[in-house]
């Protein structure tokens, strides 16, 4: 039976691709914003447990469901159980992959994993690969001369996540509204002091090991307050997505990879 369950959560599992849709309305939000999709997806950890050809069935996925706006919130490579070298050198396949992605309209921040390993050997290769990257800055989304905020943070591990710095004036004390991209979630309370609408994240892989009745067995430092889902901190709401690939062990059980379809209403 244990093997059995290995093999599942190793093979099956840890490859068993959700979906999560959700609708969320945003106070702020200008009209002409209302009913536009992003798609989340998040902790790839290219190349350690996530193969290639898994990666790129993620692309197939989110291309099929014909977002607006395609975010992806850190943790490209891993920083272990191999030497730094393995995940610099792969991932440039792992931009060349997502770069199959084929909404107009793409970003990116990163994670703990991609700043140990060193944020240029990650912000490199997506930017050649026309993802840009968003570290402690934001840019602008305009429909109908209508304005939505993107801001995007660094990774509060490396103690580089500077909301101050990221989210512009105009949604901070104005009317404008912005959606932050901060790889680790517990760092919630302190983005709502910056009035954002809204908070996506990762970093958790929702427990990424779930026994039936117990809580999950490891959870990352900035990561045991918001494990999986939605969550509101005064004006700001918050989705933990639970990522694509695994770290530690390559197994996933009662915890599947995950595509998330936001709509905005």
């Amino acid at each position: 039976m244990l093997g059995g369950a290995v093999l599942y959560s190793g093979e099956i599992s840890r490859h068993e691709l959700s979906i999560e849709q959700h609708t969320l309305r945003l106070a702020r939000l200008p009209d002409a914003f209302r009913g536009m999709r992003i798609v989340q997806i998040s902790d790839f950890h290219y190349a350690d447990y996530t193969e290639g050809w898994f990666l790129g069935d993620v692309v197939r996925h989110v291309n099929r469901l014909k977002p607006d706006l395609v975010v992806m919130t850190g943790d490209f490579i891993s920083y272990g159980p191999y030497p730094y070298s393995y995940p610099r050198r792969h991932m440039p396949e792992c931009a060349a992959i997502l770069s199959g992605v084929e909404c107009p309209l793409r970003y990116a921040s990163l994670g703990n994993h991609d700043m140990t390993i060193g944020s240029d050997y990650v912000t490199g290769p997506l930017r050649e690969h026309g993802i840009p990257v968003l570290v402690n800055q934001a840019v602008a989304l305009e429909r109908d001369d209508e304005r939505l905020w993107l801001a995007g943070l660094g990774s509060a591990c490396a103690q580089d996540a500077n909301p101050a710095a990221a989210i512009p004036a105009a949604a901070t004390t104005g009317t404008e509204p912005v959606i932050v991209l901060a790889h680790e979630p517990d760092i919630l309370p302190e983005v709502a002091r910056y009035n954002a609408d809204l908070m996506l994240s990762g970093h958790t892989h929702g427990g990424q090991v779930r026994l039936p009745f117990l809580p999950p067995l490891a959870l990352p430092p900035y990561g045991h307050h918001y494990v999986e889902g939605l969550f509101r901190h005064g004006p700001t709401q918050l989705y933990v997505n639970r990522g694509i690939g695994a770290v530690g062990v390559p197994f996933r059980l009662n915890c599947p990879p995950e595509i998330t379809v936001i709509t905005l209403a």
